[in-house]
């Protein structure tokens, strides 16, 4: 297992190597930043002073090796715009995502699963009926109409819940965190929610296909003619064998959800690195998007590492390595 996990981190390193490229030339080709950052007014002496303290003076390989150099050493650029280190302002952000994604994730996984289970178990019942035509609806509902929807009811109509911000915050080791106040989860149950709907659903149509396809296969059936209660087919049959798919599935749409929560983040001004990354984008603030692109490429190639690690210890077929 040693040798294979080396082996896939290795493989990370090379593609995250392929990516520091990929994503320093694409961002500089997009647009010219001086032309944000200098005053209209500027003299063309004050202009040269800019571009030569971001190294824009300097050939694109150049550029790259100075890059190279400094994700190396952990220094992916100062911001154009905040002036301190990109990684520092991203940083700052990643609390409010991760804590959106995880309840989020942790939301969803407690309605989907057990919703899915029903459902695949008594696809015929009316209640399956109801959950499946449900999240029909659910599934097919785009995020930003959810959330601009939720705020009108909630926020403007019955003014339970407040529609922007992140609320108050408690420090946990120098990290704040919302979920751990009143008013903190009160902010945080519409973006929740409005993330919670499709992702509910998805992880419940993905529970329901993995136990219809499971329940007929005949170490089912004849657990059931052995006499083991129901309790403990589903447990100890049906569950783990479809938890290999859901382990997949959850992990990647986990990743997802802290890479890529901008147009929730930006309906409810929830201070994370999605609403963080259009406002650099707006600003052509470079070292901040690259450094952003590389922590969702480092956070999608460990996720992906991590799932492979988990379906040896769910699933003992699975050989490492190859072996069998």
């Amino acid at each position: 297992m040693t040798v294979w996990i080396a082996r896939r981190i290795i493989q990370s390193i090379f593609i995250l190597i392929a990516m520091t490229a990929i994503i320093f030339l694409a961002v500089n080709v997009i647009g010219d930043p001086v032309e944000t950052l200098v005053n209209p007014e500027a003299t063309q002496a004050e202009r040269q002073r800019l571009i030569e303290f971001y190294g824009l003076d300097q050939p694109l390989p150049l550029q790259y090796v100075a890059f190279v150099k400094g994700v190396l050493q952990g220094d992916l650029g100062t911001s154009y715009v905040y002036g301190e280190s990109a990684i520092k302002v991203i940083l700052s952000r990643m609390p409010a995502t991760l804590e959106l994604a995880t309840s989020t994730m942790v939301l969803s996984v407690l309605l989907g699963v057990p919703l899915g289970l029903y459902s695949g178990l008594r696809p015929n019942a009316l209640g399956s009926r109801v959950i499946m035509g449900g999240s029909i609806l659910g599934f097919s509902l785009p995020s930003f109409w959810t959330g601009l929807l939720l705020i009108m009811v909630f926020a403007v109509y019955l003014r339970w819940l407040p529609a922007t911000g992140r609320g108050e915050t408690i420090e946990i080791m120098g990290i704040g965190w919302s979920f751990l106040t009143r008013d903190g989860l009160s902010h945080l149950a519409l973006p929740v929610a409005t993330l919670s709907i499709y992702m509910s659903t998805f992880v419940m149509r993905l529970t329901r296909a993995g136990v219809e396809e499971v329940v007929p296969q005949e170490y089912v059936q004849f657990a059931r003619a052995k006499g083991l209660r129901e309790s403990r087919i589903l447990r100890v049959h049906v569950l783990r064998n479809i938890m290999i798919t859901l382990v997949t599935v959850i992990g990647l749409e986990f990743a997802t959800l802290i890479a890529f929560t901008v147009v929730t983040e930006t309906i409810f001004a929830w201070p994370g690195m999605g609403k963080l990354i259009i406002e650099s984008i707006e600003k052509l603030d470079r070292p901040v998007i690259v450094a952003y692109l590389m922590i969702v490429v480092v956070l999608f190639v460990t996720v992906n590492l991590l799932v492979d690690i988990l379906y040896t210890l769910l699933d003992p077929r699975i050989r490492i390595g190859g072996s069998v």
